[in-house]
């Protein structure tokens, strides 16, 4: 159905080409007062036939240019579209008002110069209306939600719905190599809308692109991430085809494209966050999630450990629980590579995560061992000093 409108298409271009530019070269030919062969019908056959050879050859290559643009389209969001499209209309028609002082040029140059203002102005419009389509809807959206106010008189409703809510969450490379924002999104948490813009993306292919087998096992697990949260009907993703020609760093882009939203950075970078909170963009660091989330241990409370390596201190080991969080054990030297059971002295938060100090049960239960053996000996004296 396709090749069929692309050769109709073609051949009536023919019949317009063939009706103008053969009898010129008829002329060029000495064979412009040949009656049968200078005449309309026959220019114009000629012509539809020239130009239906033309689409034979190229029909393919332009149908699947079409399956390309129309698979790129299916991707884009109903708001894109439509900013797009009013935005090239807009571009059209300014190009069209312009035009006309144009068009009065002698020659070719009046009919090159509106095609040419009309490929611009379209293009450019098409531009505006994509990129910045979140500040039309706001700008469009404010007014309706003013109106919405002045209607119903309620110092409730006339509050603004982004007052205490950013609907974008801004997605940076490093979150979504590590993952866990896909588990943190399918629970509810977010609200709002996941935004991945295309230079976070580009970033995404060109470490899935590196000749470092870590690095592209990294980026390829982060494509990974993004194709499934799109998949996923409980998670509300998007995706932002603007970009900051005039910056080279992707963070400086996210910084930028989330004032510009009033949008929440989602990340695990360190430094990232330090910018961030320096700009005052709000952020929401996963890492801090974590830690926060993490159970507070007592002290007193047992559990236990594997002492896996020397600690920096004399005679302290160091051992990990299943989250990560370091143990340094008193006397854990004496015990590399063996389960032990430890009892909680302390525990102190650091911006890397949490530690925690411990000793082991048997010292603690031989001290309360002692102290319980005294008491009986020498009752009413209180504890025996310690040597």
């Amino acid at each position: 159905m396709k090749k069929r409108v692309i050769n109709v298409i073609f051949a009536l271009i023919g019949i317009g080409v063939g009706a103008s530019v053969m009898p010129l070269l008829w002329g060029v030919l000495n064979l412009a007062q040949t009656a049968w062969l200078n005449n309309v019908i026959v220019d114009s056959l000629i012509g539809a036939v020239v130009f239906l050879m033309l689409s034979e050859l190229v029909s393919g290559w332009i149908i699947s240019k079409l399956d390309q643009t129309e698979k790129a389209l299916n991707t884009k969001s109903p708001s894109f579209l439509l900013f797009g499209s009013l935005g090239t209309i807009i571009g059209l028609v300014f190009a069209a008002i312009i035009s006309i002082f144009f068009s009065r040029f002698p020659g070719p140059l009046g009919t090159i110069l509106p095609l040419i203002l009309m490929m611009i102005f379209g293009y450019f419009g098409f531009r505006l209306g994509t990129t910045r389509r979140e500040e039309w809807r706001r700008l469009f959206g404010g007014r309706n939600r003013e109106k919405k106010s002045d209607d119903t008189g309620s110092s409730v409703l006339a509050r603004k719905a982004d007052d205490n809510f950013h609907k974008y969450k801004l997605l940076d490379t490093s979150v979504i190599i590590d993952g866990r924002v896909q588990a943190i999104a399918k629970t509810g948490f977010l609200e709002g809308t996941l935004l991945v813009p295309t230079f976070v993306v580009h970033e995404l292919q060109l470490i899935s692109d590196s000749a470092d087998a870590l690095k592209r096992g990294r980026g390829r697990r982060g494509l990974d991430i993004i194709n499934q949260m799109k998949e996923d009907p409980e998670i509300n993703v998007e995706m932002y085809d603007g970009d900051f020609d005039d910056m080279t760093e992707v963070d400086s882009k996210l910084l930028k494209l989330s004032k510009m939203l009033d949008g929440v950075v989602v990340t695990n970078d360190f430094n990232l966050n330090k910018v961030a909170q320096f700009q005052n963009v709000p952020v929401l660091n996963i890492n801090e999630l974590a830690n926060a989330l993490k159970p507070d241990l007592i002290p007193g409370e047992g559990m236990t450990v594997t002492v896996i390596k020397s600690g920096t201190e004399r005679q302290q080991g160091v051992a990990y629980l299943e989250d990560g969080t370091m143990v340094v054990v008193e006397d854990g030297q004496f015990f590399m590579n063996k389960p032990l059971d430890v009892i909680v002295t302390s525990a102190i938060q650091t911006a890397a995560g949490r530690m925690i100090f411990a000793k082991p049960a048997h010292q603690q239960q031989s001290l309360k061992e002692e102290g319980e053996k005294h008491e009986a000996k020498h009752p009413g004296k209180g504890p025996r000093p310690s040597k």
